[in-house]
């Protein structure tokens, strides 16, 4: 169902949710005994919940402080928060009771990020994300001081986008983490971050990175408009966003790139894309996408030119010998014959003499088997997943061959695709081309190479109908735009790639000067510079 439609069936339900939400909202009360015993009462005395209480201001004032173990920074609150307070004595100047936060907050509290709470909604809001709440009794308000910490994933390499030569450190959980090593990398005080919480449940925090005066800014109003119009209870990873948010969820094709890398999206947002971080997930969105940047590995952009162009040119013709392999092979052996040099078509009938099975069925069995191995290798445990993959395919194919099940060429044909398969650099790409593998080998069974053909025209027509926030899935080659051709099957090198794209960026298309290619000084040059130096003695 195309985003529009879903959106209009959604604005109904978020216009109950928010007008629910807005009447939920309870005041907090002034006395600290009935506070806490309200928050003990909501919390069901959790056992990682840490009720403070203390005496501050010369044994005055009688305070609790509020926060969850495990997400908060212990240290911060021991020695910026707890301590000041204990130490506290009574002003010179005498403080009213609803003004003592207010005293507290500017003159006490060594802590940054400190916000006034006035009802349970906030409080809660602000205790389940890793800070701490202060409660003074007496007072109307309460104190949310910012003291998120707790244990968090190191930066790693990624283990799904592997660089030869790039950066080695990739995204981690932590949103702040990875919004950080983005503005290492642009410094730029037009990068803009917006922030809001997705999930009625969870809370979670998504932010939209982009820069201004380079990304589009009516895609910047359509990423933000979806992602508010997103109506569900939680938000547990960026795949969540996905499916939410894309145009057409139907399709087989990922219509939003997303990327582990923080030089990668920083690239994109050079080029004038939106980036969504979601807290929890170390996978950044990106749109708008088109298909060609699903082929496009970072170590292009870390090579020279004409090494990334080639790279990149295989790859796509691995990607067609990975969809069409099998449904090729069936075709020609079922219906076309003809097609097939003599002495093959005489080797392959011997080789499938034996076989029970037409070539549909045996393409199927082997094609399924490699899936189950494959998915068998990826959940099994690291150091037995890659053996149990290798091995089974080794004994499994033997055994299949000397059994008569299936043939040696079919064997081939299965292994190719599969080595094919893992040299798209995208894995949402990739898999889309598994699902779609098994579709044309029914084709090519029932219909030999004019099904294939047909096929090939539908996919084409089905990709050049799809859009990404209003972006031409196929640009630059479908609508053709020869500027931004630099940058899509072939890299041209960086001094030739003056402009961004021009459908994915706003107004500011130029990226880079007009002078600078590099250009070796010649001999009579050098002769001259060594002869105004000295260095060349004259005749």
């Amino acid at each position: 169902m195309p985003y529009r439609l879903r959106r209009l069936f959604r604005s109904k339900k978020q216009q109950s949710h928010s007008s629910a939400d807005q009447k939920k909202k309870t005041p907090l009360g002034t006395s600290l005994k009935d506070n806490l015993k309200e928050f003990k009462k909501r919390t069901g005395n959790s056992s990682d919940v840490v009720i403070r209480t203390l005496t501050t201001g010369g044994m005055q004032w009688e305070a609790a402080v509020v926060y969850i173990d495990g997400i908060v920074d212990n240290t911060s609150i021991d020695e910026f928060l707890l301590e000041p307070l204990l130490k506290l004595q009574v002003p010179v100047s005498p403080v009213q009771q609803q003004d003592i936060p207010d005293y507290i907050a500017e003159q006490v509290i060594a802590l940054g990020g400190i916000e006034p709470v006035l009802d349970w909604e906030t409080l809660f809001e602000a205790v389940t994300i890793g800070r701490a709440v202060l409660f003074i009794d007496g007072a109307l308000k309460a104190l949310s001081v910012s003291t998120i910490g707790g244990e968090r994933r190191a930066v790693e390499e990624p283990p799904t986008e592997i660089s030869i030569r790039g950066p080695r450190e990739g995204f981690t959980e932590s949103i702040r983490t990875n919004t950080a090593m983005v503005r290492r990398r642009i410094k730029n005080p037009n990068l803009r971050v917006k922030t809001m919480k997705i999930g009625r449940q969870t809370k979670t925090n998504v932010e939209i990175m982009y820069l201004e005066g380079v990304a589009d800014e009516k895609v910047v109003e359509e990423v933000h408009r979806r992602l508010k119009q997103t109506d569900m209870g939680s938000i547990l990873d960026s795949g969540y966003i996905e499916e939410l948010i894309e145009d057409q969820p139907s399709s087989p094709f990922p219509t939003i790139h997303f990327t582990e890398r923080p030089d990668s999206a920083a690239g994109n947002i050079l080029e004038g894309r939106v980036a969504v971080f979601v807290d929890g997930s170390p996978f950044i969105l990106h749109m708008p996408a088109v298909f060609i940047q699903f082929f496009q590995s970072v170590d292009d952009y870390y090579s020279r030119s004409y090494i990334a162009s080639s790279l990149r040119m295989l790859r796509i013709m691995v990607f067609l010998i990975s969809l069409y392999a099998p449904a090729t092979y069936v075709a020609a052996t079922t219906f076309h014959q003809e097609m097939i040099p003599t002495q093959l078509l005489i080797v392959l009938s011997a080789q499938r003499e034996a076989v029970p099975f037409p070539a549909l069925i045996e393409a199927f069995i082997m094609e399924m088997t490699f899936e189950v191995l494959r998915e068998a290798g990826i959940r099994m445990p690291k150091a037995v997943g890659q053996t149990v993959s290798i091995v089974g395919a080794l004994v499994i194919g033997q055994a299949a061959v000397q059994a008569g099940i299936v043939s040696p060429a079919m064997v081939i044909i299965v292994a190719i695709t599969a080595i094919a398969s893992f040299t798209t650099p995208s894995y949402s790409m990739a898999i889309a081309a598994r699902l779609i593998r098994f579709f044309l080998m029914v084709i090519a069974a029932s219909f030999g190479f004019y099904g294939l053909i047909l096929s090939f025209i539908m996919i084409t027509a089905h990709l050049c109908s799809l859009r990404s926030f209003g972006v031409p899935y196929m640009a630059p080659l479908a609508p053709f735009i020869p500027a931004d051709f630099g940058d899509s099957i072939i890299r041209l090198p960086w001094w030739k790639a003056k402009e961004r794209p021009r459908l994915i960026s706003g107004e500011n298309n130029v990226r880079e000067a007009d002078d600078l290619k590099p250009e070796a000084p010649g001999t009579q040059s050098i002769r001259k510079q060594r002869k105004n130096t000295g260095d060349l003695n004259e005749d």
